[in-house]
């Protein structure tokens, strides 16, 4: 396969790492010119180009494939309109536009579409109600995802992402130090975030289709943080409760939110096209970051 990340940061690299790895070619796109050379060291093509402009978009060669990975950079929800919906939309245009236009797009979603589930399983066949602004622009991006491309004689998919950990994300001290608010984390490593992509695309799967791309197990945070502490050999942190959680007067409302969003995502239809995790659970994840901190 050819395969082009568009927006190949955190896990753009690992995806191209490991299609490389498979003797495939892997295209890494980002917008400006810093970690191109990253990109090369992992034995991917470095292209410099926007999501946003289809004139920028022509320097990346015909691919098999689009991964569209790209980042609004945690600002807000108008840059994010801009990256995930018009860039998306820009992309898909580009490339459907050409005379050997790709075969599919994958797009990487997240799992802060689903509104509160006070706790309970959600899989792909949940109807998904956003809370926030951006969760609402994320679910637009995935509606295009997986209409748009049709118009162009290709097909799309959405890899629904559960919160992301790994090398340079593992966050140790904001367990270890607490105070933990209680709740459900949805986790997936780095490795397998990308593994599951790069799965989908070698075995030709989920087609028009969402995956949701989270590990077997998740977790209350405070019994999170517990096992981080005992496994660190350190004290078991401070824990508070929502409703504590809420009486600060430092939070957004968009922060009161998700604070009060809870749910449990299931990968049972990952699991049933044959994925198998490199970190099934944090316990497997962790272990690295933990071993180096004792």
């Amino acid at each position: 396969m050819r395969v082009a990340i568009l927006g190949c940061g955190y896990v753009g690299r690992e995806l191209g790492r490991q299609l490389v790895e498979r003797d495939h070619d892997a295209i890494g796109v980002r917008r400006s010119d810093d970690g191109l050379e990253s990109l090369e060291s992992a034995g991917l093509e470095a292209v410099q180009a926007d999501v946003t402009d289809s004139t920028s978009l022509e320097a990346v060669p015909d691919v098999d494939a689009i991964v569209f990975a790209a980042s609004s950079g945690g600002r807000g929800a108008d840059a994010a309109r801009e990256v995930y919906v018009e860039g998306l939309r820009t992309a898909i245009e580009a490339f459907g536009a050409r005379e050997e236009p790709p075969e599919r797009l994958v797009y990487t979603s997240s799992t802060g579409v689903y509104g509160d589930h006070d706790g309970d399983w959600v899989d792909e066949e949940t109807p998904i109600e956003p809370t926030t602004e951006k969760t609402e622009v994320l679910a637009e991006a995935e509606r295009i995802a997986l209409e748009h491309p049709a118009e162009y004689g290709f097909d799309g998919a959405v890899a629904r992402y559960a919160g992301l950990y790994g090398p340079d994300r593992y966050r140790l001290e904001r367990y270890l130090e607490g105070p933990v608010t209680e709740g459900y984390l949805n986790m997936i490593h780095r490795d397998d975030a990308a593994g599951a992509v790069r799965y989908l695309l070698e075995e030709d799967l989920a087609r028009d289709e969402v995956v949701q791309v989270v590990d077997d197990e998740p977790v209350e945070k405070w019994a999170f943080a517990d096992w981080l502490a005992d496994e660190a050999g350190v004290e078991q942190p401070p824990k508070r409760t929502k409703a504590e959680r809420l009486e600060a007067d430092d939070l957004s409302e968009a922060a009161r939110r998700r604070i009060l969003t809870s749910k449990r995502c299931s990968n049972e239809k990952l699991r049933e096209l044959g994925y198998e995790f490199a970190y099934p659970t944090f316990r497997e994840g962790y272990r690295e970051a933990i071993d180096a901190r004792r």
